[in-house]
């Protein structure tokens, strides 16, 4: 079976790999922590697997975290060159 990504989820994964955190992603995307927490879990859960290791300060990419994000800058890069 099929599934489609959610771009918003996406684009939180973006914002938190670029600004190396959540609250610094919610801010960035003018969202609450606890949204981009939520989008980020239903991202993971959709596609099986852990993208973000969250111990210690920060978070970093897991491999398939690594993985998916060129991914999904390509992605959002299309959404919004389609939609411009």
């Amino acid at each position: 079976m099929r599934r489609n990504l959610d771009l918003t989820a996406l684009r939180s994964f973006v914002a938190v790999a670029d600004t190396g955190g959540v609250t610094r992603a919610a801010g960035v995307l003018n969202l609450t922590q606890s949204a981009v927490s939520m989008q980020l879990k239903r991202l993971e859960d959709s596609l099986g697997t852990s993208l973000l290791d969250r111990g210690g300060r920060g978070v970093a990419l897991t491999a398939e975290g690594e993985q998916l994000l060129g991914y999904a800058r390509r992605i959002l890069a299309l959404n919004d060159e389609a939609v411009s």
